[in-house]
């Protein structure tokens, strides 16, 4: 049956971020789908949280916290699935994000950071994940990094995040290549969803009225809507698909929220 294509039964999965939002979604249904899960984020509290849902699906988790930037620690993450699992066939990058600002308020330092959060240290995991992805009975997987419509539009305030989310899925191409035909490597461009980082937005009937008004299907993204995404380019369903960033976005074709920053 065609939904068999959807499982990824007895496969192990990591998920960085994923003590709410995307990635907490995205453990479940991972888990939902068949598969045992590692949970890495800062907040142990909420790691548990999501642990609790994934075994309540008849998966297991295995829950790591601490800070994802450190890149040594986001790296074992691959040998803690390897270790406790036996095998790593899915890694999913979930970290990202930084604050939008003018152009002349984002120091080079700002931008280095930003690019280390969202880029640098997924590509840690992914070093040292393809090892063990390539290791035992079924050597391969896929993985997949979360982008954003920002990666590839333009919209004033958004120097900082729009530059390393677009490094995100020029990498995600490049990476796609290098480890083609055994690992496949996407991206998701994701636009306005209704996670914590838009708490200014969910609070605010008129700013949350303005974002829907101006996205052509006119509602914000659940996390589930992302979830099912990275489930399909996971999956056997995806199995013909790497190097692209798969826009799951409501149909923007520019931001949606713009900041009013005036001319120089």
């Amino acid at each position: 049956m065609i939904l068999d294509r959807f499982l990824v039964t007895d496969q192990v999965a990591v998920v960085t971020a994923s003590g709410r939002g995307i990635g907490a979604a995205t453990a479940v249904a991972l888990a939902e789908a068949g598969a045992d899960v590692v949970l890495a984020a800062r907040t142990e509290d909420q790691l548990r949280v999501v642990a609790k849902q994934v075994e309540a699906t008849g998966r297991r988790a295995i829950v790591v916290p601490g800070d994802l930037t450190d890149l040594d620690l986001i790296a074992s993450l691959a040998e803690t699935a390897f270790n406790e699992f036996g095998r790593l066939d899915i890694v999913v990058n979930n970290m990202g994000g930084t604050m939008p600002r003018p152009l002349l308020d984002t120091s080079p330092r700002f931008l280095e950071e930003a690019f280390r959060f969202n880029v640098s240290a997924g590509h840690a995991l992914v070093r040292a994940a393809v090892p063990r992805m390539l290791e035992g009975d079924h050597p391969g997987g896929a993985i997949v990094s979360i982008s954003s419509v920002m990666g590839h539009v333009a919209g004033r305030g958004y120097v900082g995040y729009g530059t390393v989310k677009g490094a995100l899925e020029q990498y995600t191409r490049l990476a796609s290549r290098d480890l083609a035909p055994r690992i496949r490597v996407n991206a998701i461009g994701v636009g306005s969803t209704a996670t914590s980082a838009l708490d200014i937005v969910m609070s605010s009937d008129e700013l949350r009225t303005a974002m829907e008004d101006a996205t052509p299907l006119r509602r914000l993204g659940h996390v589930d809507d992302i979830a099912s995404a990275i489930l399909y380019l996971v999956s056997p369903a995806g199995a013909y698909v790497t190097g692209k960033i798969i826009e799951v976005d409501g149909g923007l074709q520019s931001p949606n929220l713009e900041f009013p920053l005036p001319d120089l």
